[in-house]
């Protein structure tokens, strides 16, 4: 039954580049038709529909997030004048790296890709793209969870909303510091190869940024608030929903005009990922059942294979199930239930010593709104195992890391990155393929910065 899942993220792999046009018209329905094989599979032989809600929640939350924040960074617009130097450039990186934090980054890549490409316009070329990819699209929303989907799973997991600051900004910070610094240099010397005239060219006209529908950002703030509202169920999302449908009809015509905006992206990304969440269902069961298999491996071990598996397959699904693999892999199966049974007590009957009764403290310090109501998920009770125990966190570090990180390596490990490369295709900006993307940039560039988190960080 793990099958579909397979075929479906190899399908999406393969198709857009050996048959576009096909893929383009075609994708929904083979979607679907994967999707519902494993959705007949639980609902009519393993008779589990409980099972299959409990994702449909997850991907609801999933997307009306990914797709608020789409809308309202389209509301936004970014003009950029002046000369493109090196040092202006990776100034533009570094700002886009803290909004992806804020807008995700999705939101950030739409806003800021084709602002990018202008004011590069008179020597744009590949490394201007990748190293977008690179650090907007990918390794700058390390922070929150609405930075990037794989950290919006977790918290929708039970991870903490503060935890992926908390603990991963060192990596953050070393990760992106390095990059501006590779990308500075390669940029040093495009801009002195590029001719004197099409700097001059960009040195004429007037400096500075121009924003336009700076109104979005109200909306902006209400879905970041909307993200804490955990109960009652689909509040959270309401909420979301309300703003982003206020953004798109408060936002003047010019500046959609202006962004080229329009709906495909997340259309497209909301169907595929509707089938990822319905097919990876018997995958994430599986591992979570048969991970004691794997015996002690270290945190590095999961911030290499997971990293690998979002490199060549899409990141968040990779998250989610190496994430569910460590729970099979260290949290005992009785654990739910009893600390479960501490939940609709409040602590009055049960262990009060020992790692259910600190899971227990760990769901009631995070989880206020879940502990009233005597309610709690299976993955959240899983998570506060996790983090009552401090030598366990190192492994949903390693995983964050490795999703979010790797996922750069590819244009197929985010959702941005495809949406970058397509945009940059529109305007005739050179970028190299699949291959090339990997060989000439991936490796040389964002290797030793893989390699770099692991010595300084996960090396045990």
């Amino acid at each position: 039954m793990m099958l579909p899942f397979g075929l479906l993220l190899a399908v999406m792999a393969v198709a857009p580049m050996l048959r576009p046009a096909g893929w383009a018209r075609h994708y929904a329905k083979i979607t679907a038709g994967l999707a519902a094989i494993t959705a007949g599979y639980y609902l009519l032989v393993l008779r589990a529909p409980g099972r299959v809600l409990e994702t449909g929640h997850e991907y609801f939350s999933f997307i009306v997030l990914i797709g608020s924040l789409f809308v309202v960074a389209g509301g936004i617009h970014v003009g950029v004048a002046g000369q493109a130097t090196p040092r202006v450039n990776a100034l533009f990186l570094l700002f886009g790296a803290i909004i992806a934090n804020l807008l995700g980054t999705t939101g950030a890549s739409m806003l800021l890709i084709r602002p990018w490409i202008h004011t590069n316009r008179c020597r744009v070329t590949a490394h201007h793209i990748v190293f977008f990819i690179f650090i907007v699209s990918n390794v700058g929303g390390c922070l929150t969870p609405v930075g990037d989907p794989p950290l919006y799973l977790g918290y929708l997991q039970g991870i903490p909303f503060w935890w992926v600051a908390q603990h991963c900004w060192p990596m953050w910070a070393v990760a992106v510091g390095f990059l501006l610094a590779l990308f500075y240099a390669l940029d040093t010397l495009n801009y002195r190869r590029a001719a004197r005239e099409g700097r001059l060219q960009e040195a004429g006209a007037p400096g500075g940024w121009r924003f336009e529908g700076l109104g979005n950002l109200l909306w902006l703030l209400l879905i970041l608030g909307a993200v804490f509202i955990e109960h009652p169920i689909y509040l959270r999302e309401s909420f979301m929903a309300a703003a982003a449908a206020a953004s798109y009809f408060t936002t003047k015509k010019t500046v959609h005009e202006a962004n080229h905006f329009n709906l495909h992206p997340v259309r497209e990304v909301a169907i595929l990922f509707a089938g990822i969440f319905v097919t990876m269902i018997p995958a994430l069961d599986w591992l979570q059942t048969h991970a004691g298999r794997l015996g002690q491996p270290s945190p590095a071990l999961f911030y290499w294979t997971s990293g690998t598996v979002s490199s060549l397959l899409d990141n968040a699904p990779a998250y989610l199930s190496f994430l569910h693999a460590v729970f099979g892999l260290f949290v005992p199966p009785e654990t739910v239930g009893q600390v479960q049974a501490l939940i609709q007590t409040h602590g009055a009957v049960g262990p009060h010593e020992g790692p259910i009764w600190r899971a227990f403290q760990v769901f009631q310090q995070y989880h206020a709104a879940a502990m009233a109501g005597g309610t709690a998920s299976p993955g959240e009770i899983q998570a506060a195992f996790l983090l009552a125990n401090s030598h366990l966190n190192a492994y949903l570090l390693a995983i964050s890391l490795g999703a979010v990180f790797f996922g750069a390596n590819t244009y197929i490990g985010n959702g941005p990155n495809f949406m970058v490369k397509a945009i940059a295709d529109q305007q005739n900006v050179p970028i190299p393929g699949f291959l090339g993307f990997v060989f000439k940039y991936s490796l040389p560039c964002m290797g030793p910065v893989l390699l770099l988190i692991w010595l300084l960080f996960l090396r045990r």
